[in-house]
């Protein structure tokens, strides 16, 4: 505790230690800021890391890929000379059908169409040009995630030069690209795809992107502009980025770590804060767990919003309103993870003889209507019967993972929707009793596994479930939800997390959001850390205590 009238010894005070938040600090650091990072976990990362799931094998806990980090934070933060590595294969989407087809998304527009071809020829034709499309749109809300939502209230001239260069990134759309943007945004993905392709596998394969990690379903609206924004700020195009890093996701938080603290930053593990102290309207620190008071000129939340300002900000402080609003943030998770260990690699029929298709990201989801039938169990708080899956075999691409004493294992990682985080009955079983259907869940998605790779339950040395309530347990993702608030239009942009507290800037003078619930959102990115952190610069930069 410093002494009345001293300066506190921290400028800045980070809440939590996932990725986004280790961006902001190491961002902080370098720009002369006292950063301390305070982390509840033992481990930096949260949904960023790598875990042991047996003895010599480890496997991506969360998320599994990489595929969007800003090439800019990379640059930065200097993270390949702190150790990470990404390996891209060329094979983007492998979608396996029961029937031993598939459709695969290569990293090569050109070979994509290729393959496309033997299934549709209309399809073939049309990849290309949807792909140009999805580049061209990304592009442009790639520019707007980089920007600061304006300020609402009173718009300065940092808001009108803003507002000058998204209008002329806006403008370089042409003519039919800004009005196709305006017409796309609010369109369900279903309707989006259907206007270019014709085989139902085909148009799920591209559609996912606009579900995934979302309670939405391919004919939600707004679901199209969830697509879009996955291809902002990468080279995923159509079918989306597949990276992975060595070492697996933790390797991405271990750097960031590393670049955050060569420029200075502290980082506290074990170290879970209880509250956010204010005086008069600002943000003065935090209490930790322990009892421990630390001042601070300026206090960063990595958790996400609802968690942030209902669970950590004094509700004096808050206000009703305010209160009541945060409460009523979106975010029902609705995805669950299965972490496998193998005793071989899997056989998948529909990719016999060529090994190389299973090393991006293996997708099963047979068509549109069943994305939307599994989606439709979560309205009645159930898991759905044949859920949609997104897995990855990470070890062909990073044999790291395993242990030579363990030759011939391998890993898989497995997202699953839909599986909503208020269970309300299943199957006789007691409502809202995780704990008792997990494994049953993850019976379920093995069953779908078993559909497109026969017999790989029976490889199956190691078994790890996650549900939504196991990842609001454990990583303090509120309602489970992996990208801390929906990415619906409501809660988009200006209105991301809170209409009026979307320039990073929350609740409080000097109280900082930089997760995944700020804008633009989205998943390992490092957006929102590196927005906020240039936001946050510009206010205590020079103007410490």
């Amino acid at each position: 505790m410093s002494t009345p009238g001293a300066a506190p010894k921290w400028d800045v005070v980070v809440v939590g230690a996932g990725h986004n938040a280790l961006v902001t600090a190491a961002y902080l650091a370098k720009g002369g800021l006292r950063t301390l990072v305070l982390e509840r976990r033992e481990r930096v990362g949260g949904a960023a890391d790598t875990s042991e799931l047996a003895d010599g094998v480890r496997v991506p806990t969360l998320a599994h890929t990489v595929g969007r980090l800003r090439a800019s934070v990379q640059k930065d933060l200097e993270l390949s000379r702190h150790g990470l590595s990404l390996v891209a294969p060329d094979v983007r989407v492998f979608a396996p059908s029961s029937d031993g087809g598939a459709v695969t998304l290569w990293s090569d527009v050109a070979k994509t169409a290729a393959g496309l071809r033997a299934r549709n020829a209309h399809d073939a034709d049309a990849y290309a040009g949807f792909d140009r499309q999805v580049r061209a749109l990304g592009r442009f809300l790639d520019d707007l995630g980089r920007s600061t939502p304006p300020d609402i209230k009173a718009p300065g001239l940092g808001d009108a030069l803003s507002a000058l260069r998204l209008g002329r990134s806006f403008k370089g759309l042409g003519r039919d690209g800004s009005r196709t943007v305006l017409r796309v945004l609010p369109m369900a993905v279903a309707d989006l795809v259907a206007e270019s392709f014709d085989d139902d596998a085909v148009r799920a394969a591209l559609a996912w992107r606009g579900v995934r990690f979302g309670n939405v379903g391919p004919w939600s609206a707004g679901t199209a502009a969830m697509l879009l924004g996955d291809a902002a700020g990468n080279d995923g195009g159509a079918a989306g980025e597949t990276v992975f890093a060595k070492g697996g996701p933790g390797a991405l938080s271990a750097a960031l770590a590393a670049s955050a603290r060569e420029a200075g930053a502290e980082i506290r593990t074990g170290a879970e804060v209880t509250a956010i102290t204010s005086r008069d309207g600002r943000a003065t620190g935090v209490v930790l767990a322990c009892g421990e008071a630390i001042e601070a000129s300026g206090v960063v939340s990595g958790l996400d919003p609802k968690r942030t300002l209902v669970g950590l900000v004094d509700p004096v402080a808050l206000g009703p309103s305010l209160g009541w609003r945060a409460g009523n943030i979106r975010t029902p998770g609705v995805v669950a993870k299965v972490n496998l260990a193998l005793k071989k690699l899997p056989v998948f029929p529909a990719a016999v003889g060529d090994e190389s298709l299973l090393r991006g990201r293996i997708l099963v989801a047979p068509g549109i209507d069943a994305m939307e039938r599994a989606f439709d169990a979560t309205k009645y708080g159930r898991w759905s019967t044949q859920p949609i899956i997104e897995a990855t075999i990470p070890s062909l691409a990073d044999p790291s993972l395993v242990e030579s004493a363990r030759a011939g294992t391998h890993v898989m990682s497995v997202i699953a929707q839909y599986a909503p985080y208020e269970l309300r009955g299943h199957r006789g079983q007691a409502a809202g009793d995780w704990d008792v259907a997990r494994e049953n869940l993850g019976d379920t998605i093995m069953s779908v596994l078993e559909s497109v790779a026969p017999g790989i339950g029976k490889l199956v040395t190691h078994r790890q479930v996650l549900t939504p309530v196991d990842l609001e347990r454990q990583y303090g993702l509120t309602g489970g939800h992996p990208l801390h608030a929906e990415a619906g239009l409501d809660q988009f942009f200006v209105w991301r997390p809170l209409l009026g507290h979307a320039r990073y800037r929350i609740a409080l003078e000097r109280l900082y959001l930089c997760g995944s619930g700020a804008h633009p959102g989205g998943g390992i990115t490092g957006g929102p850390g590196q927005n906020a952190a240039r936001e946050i610069l510009r206010d205590l930069r020079g103007r410490r205590g």
